[in-house]
C-alpha cells in the first residue's frame, strides 16, 4: 500500500516535469490567467468523478482548516511564485523556490510515525546540488535590489512543502477535496488577472493544446496523485525524489530542441538520481523475516 501510493505520488513528479514545456508552447498568455485557465481544466477530472457518484459530494464537507490549507498552499504557492518571478531573476527566485523539497524532507522529522535518517538528508542535499547545476547554467548574481523577489521565494518555498507536510495530516480526508481547492484556485487566479493583467489567449490550435496539457497534466492530474501520495505513501522519499522533476523538465527541453545538452545535466542526473536512490533506501532493504517464538 505504502510503496503503491509513493509511486503515485511520484507520478505527480514526472508531471511536473513537463510544466516548462507545456508552459514554453502555450504562447504568451500572461501568468495569473494561464493559472486561472489551467486549475478550471485540472478541475473537470474531480467534477466528472463527483457527477457519476453523487454520493461523494458529501466527501467535500471538510473542516476550515482543511480548506485554508489547501487553497494557501495551491494559490498560495503559485501567487508567490509568480511575484518572485516578476521581482526577482527566474534563475536565483527559481533555485531559492526550490528549496522546498528539503525542507519536506527535514520537517518530515515533525510527523507522527517518521523518523528523520542521516540519508534522507544527504539525499535531499544531494538533489539540491544537482538542481542548482541545472538553474545556474547561465551564473547566479543575488542582488540585493531584488529582495522583495528572494523573499516570495522563500515563502513560495516554505508554503509548498508546509501544504504537503499538512496534508499528510489530513490523511482521513479524500483526494476528492483537491477538485475544491483546483476551482477556488483558478477563482481567485482570475481575480489576481482581472486586476493586474491584460488578457492574451492563445493564438493557434498547438498553444490550445499545450494549455489543455497544462491543465489536464501538470497543473491538474499531478495535484490529485501529489495528494494521495504525500497522504499515504513515504514523504521522505517523496521529498528527495522532487529534485528529479527541474532535471527531467531540462532533459525534454533539450529532447524537444529548446535546450541543448551540457556536462552540468550529466553531473546533475547523477546527483539527483544518486541522491534519490540513497533516500530511498528503506524501500530498497529487506526486512529480516520475524523469528519464530520459541516453543513453550
Amino acid at each position: 500500500m505504502k510503496l503503491r501510493a509513493t509511486l503515485i505520488g511520484f507520478t505527480a513528479i514526472l508531471m511536473w516535469s513537463f510544466l516548462a514545456l507545456f508552459t514554453a508552447a502555450s504562447g504568451k498568455m500572461p501568468p495569473f490567467q494561464l493559472s486561472a485557465v489551467c486549475f478550471a481544466i485540472g478541475s473537470i477530472p474531480g467534477l466528472v468523478v463527483l457527477t457519476l457518484d453523487p454520493s461523494r459530494l458529501a466527501l467535500l464537507k471538510q473542516p476550515a482548516k482543511v480548506w485554508i490549507t489547501g487553497i494557501a498552499g495551491l494559490f498560495g504557492y503559485h501567487f508567490l511564485y509568480f511575484t518572485a518571478l516578476r521581482n526577482a531573476p527566474a534563475v536565483e527566485a527559481g533555485l531559492i523556490a526550490y528549496l522546498w523539497p528539503l525542507l519536506i524532507v527535514v520537517g518530515s522529522a515533525l510527523l507522527p510515525g517518521e523518523r528523520l535518517r542521516w540519508y534522507h538528508v544527504a539525499g535531499a542535499l544531494a538533489g539540491l546540488c544537482g538542481t542548482f547545476l541545472i538553474v545556474s547554467r547561465n551564473g547566479i548574481d543575488f542582488d540585493g535590489a531584488y529582495a522583495i523577489g528572494y523573499g516570495a521565494a522563500f515563502l513560495c518555498a516554505f508554503t509548498w512543502s508546509g501544504y504537503s507536510l499538512l496534508t499528510r495530516r489530513f490523511d482521513a480526508v479524500s483526494t476528492d477535496v483537491v477538485t475544491g481547492f483546483c476551482l477556488a484556485t483558478s477563482m481567485l487566479s482570475l481575480f489576481c488577472h482581472l486586476g493586474l493583467e491584460t488578457t492574451v489567449w492563445p493564438e493557434t490550435v498547438f498553444e490550445w493544446v499545450a494549455v489543455a496539457g497544462l491543465g489536464l497534466f501538470p497543473v491538474g492530474a499531478a495535484f490529485y496523485a501529489w495528494d494521495y501520495g504525500v497522504k499515504n505513501g513515504d514523504i521522505q522519499i517523496l521529498g528527495a525524489a522532487s529534485y528529479a522533476a527541474p532535471l527531467l523538465s531540462t532533459l525534454i527541453l533539450v529532447l524537444f530542441g529548446f535546450a541543448e545538452p551540457s556536462w552540468r545535466i550529466a553531473l546533475a542526473c547523477l546527483l539527483v538520481t544518486g541522491g534519490a536512490v540513497l533516500a530511498a533506501q528503506d524501500m530498497f532493504r529487506r526486512k529480516t523475516p520475524a523469528q519464530p517464538a520459541a516453543a513453550a
